[in-house]
Order: structure tokens, then sequence, then C-alpha cells
């Protein structure tokens, strides 16, 4: 009797066995975002899956969360458009422990529900109230923490869409930051009437060079097609919208002076008005219609393996002239592996 009784308990401890290694298995990989560089450079992405995400957990956002449930004074946050419950929750957290927390949010997303419930719990949120879009994309914590990139804070960017999202530490960047929030936080200075600025060159500790511009205050295409201009080697971008007509005569000019030019645009925007697609398939630049069933709204180009522009600033001239926007440029190449690596998961998913 022991010894059928032994054979029955170890038999059910092999099943048990075998389930959990099934379901560790079989569990649908988590999008993670990428530690990378320095205690001062952190790089996400949001890794979309063709069979959609296993769960709507474990993305770039849980990180942000994270990092706000660690803030200890104050946090900024100026989005385009926020429905994740990780960030809402992670708000009403900070605000519940006495942390100062601020939102700024483009007036067309005011009545989203997860806005709406910051409101009621007294979290203070200012709207642009002007046409044109509020469309920036960044959290600063405590003054010295700043999470930017192409992701706004919703479930559809960072689980379905293609997206980036940085994190820098630094006081210098925070200043930056903090003042472009309060411009419009407190001032009520969106877009036009932003006061006029020439952008912010620093080092972070690290000695990694860093470039910040707001649009249209700074008007940030000049820098970028400085840049482009400067590439000896190769270009690679991922445009979300592209109508710039002379960021794409800048490309097609790297392209005539021997430098390689690749890059993928967003299927969905590549027919609008003013999409420099054709012009650039017309030069021969290697540009393709990206793969993703959602979007891919990724706004990176970078320049010769060694500097990485991104932020919430489409290639477009709305993003220029009217939008509230935010531009960084990393000259890092260690951060520029990164976001190549992304080039290459997107350009190798796109339409020939």
């Amino acid at each position: 009797m022991n010894a059928l009784r032994l054979r029955a308990l170890g038999f059910a401890a092999l099943v048990v066995l075998l389930l959990v290694v099934f379901l560790r298995v079989s569990r649908p990989t988590e999008p993670r975002p990428t530690p990378l560089h320095s205690a001062f450079i952190e790089v996400g992405f949001s890794r979309p899956s063709p069979a959609g995400p296993g769960s709507l957990r474990g993305g770039p956002d849980a990180q942000l969360a994270e990092a706000i449930d660690g803030a200890e004074q104050a946090v900024d946050m100026a989005i385009y458009d926020l429905d994740l419950w990780s960030i809402r929750d992670a708000l009403l957290r900070a605000q519940a422990r006495g942390v100062m927390v601020r939102l700024v949010i483009e007036a067309d997303n005011l009545g989203v529900r997860e806005i709406g419930e910051l409101i009621a719990a007294g979290v203070p949120v200012v709207a642009d109230g002007w046409e044109p879009l509020m469309h920036d994309k960044f959290t600063v914590i405590d003054g010295r923490e700043v999470w930017t990139g192409s992701m706004n804070y919703t479930v559809r960017d960072a689980y379905f869409n293609d997206n980036n999202l940085v994190r820098l530490v630094s006081p210098q960047v925070g200043q930056a930051y903090c003042e472009e929030f309060e411009e419009m936080f407190l001032d009520d200075a969106f877009g036009l009437f932003s006061p006029p600025g020439r952008g912010t060159r620093l080092n972070l500790e690290d000695g990694t060079a860093l470039e910040v511009y707001f649009a249209p205050d700074d008007h940030p295409l000049e820098r970028i097609l400085e840049l482009v201009d400067s590439a000896a080697e190769r270009v690679e971008f991922l445009g979300f919208a592209l109508t710039s007509a002379e960021l794409a005569e800048a490309l097609v000019g790297g392209e005539s002076r021997g430098v390689s030019v690749r890059g993928v645009m967003e299927a969905g925007q590549a027919a609008n008005l003013g999409s420099q697609w054709d012009a650039l398939r017309r030069a021969g630049i290697d540009v393709h219609l990206d793969g993703n069933a959602d979007n891919m709204h990724h706004k990176v180009i970078v320049i010769d393996g060694a500097i990485v522009i991104t932020g919430s600033y489409n290639f477009s001239r709305s993003a220029e002239t009217q939008n509230d926007e935010n531009l960084i440029v990393i000259h890092d190449r260690d951060v520029a592996v990164a976001y190549l690596e992304e080039f290459e998961r997107v350009y190798a998913l796109a339409q020939p």
C-alpha cells in the first residue's frame, strides 16, 4: 500500500511539474524596455506582436509607472493622450502620498475616462484650448528625471503601435523640460504663443552630449537638417508622418553624395496630402511602408550610427510651426545601436 501511495504521489508531482513548465514556456513574451548605457539613459520599445499582446502588462508604461512611484516631490506630465491605468494609478498614488502632481493635456482628449478620474481626484489638469495640437510626450519627476519619446500614454501606443520611450536623468535636462511645462501650465503659453528659444545643449553626468528642443519655440527643423546634411556614411529613419519637403530634400541630397539612406514610413500616412513618400521613392531612396497592422508611430532619425533624433516631433510642417512638440538629440553610439536594432526589426517587417 505504501509503495502504491508513493508511486501515485510521484506521478502527481510529475504532472504538476510538467504543467508548470508548459505554462512558463507557452506564456506570451511581454514587451520589455531595454536598460541601456548607464544610470543616466535608459531606452525602451513597445515591441508589438503581430498576434497581439499576451496581456496589457509589462510594456514600457510599467517602468514609467515604477519611476512615478519613486517620486518624492513633483511629477509634471505633458501628454497628448492618456488612457493607461498603470499611469493613472501611479499618479493617484503619488498624489496620495503628498507628491505635487500636475498634468497638461491636449484639449481634444480631455474627455478620456482616465483623465476625468485624475481630475475628480483633485489632480490639476490644464488643456491647451486652441486648434493646433498639444502633442508633447514627456514626464518630469522631481525636476531631475525626464521620460520622453514617441509614446503616448495609451494602451494602443504601449502595446499595439511601434514606439520608443527614453529616460534621461539630469537636473539640467529636467530644468529645460520644467520650464517648458510651466510655460503651458502656469502661463497658458501654447504653440505660437510660446516664447522663442534656441534649444539647449548640455552633457549628462557621464559625458554624453544631449540637445533639447521644443517646437515651435526652437524651430528644431534647422538642427535636424544640419545633422542630416552632416551624415558621412548612413542615415536610417522611421517616420510616422513625413511631410517636410526640406527634410526629404536633405535625405535625397545625402543619397546623391553617397550616403546610404534607408527608411520606413507609416503606411496609413504615406498617401496623405504633403507626404514625401512618392518623392523619396522617385529619388531612389530605400524607403518602405511599415508592416504593423496598427501604427508605426516612431519619429526617429539615426545619423552615422552615432546620433539619435527622437521625441514627439513628427517630420511635418504642423510639428515645426504650430503644435507643441519636444525633441531630443543624443550623441551616443550605444544609444544609436539600440535604435538601429529597432530600425532593423521594423524594416524587416516592412513592405518592400
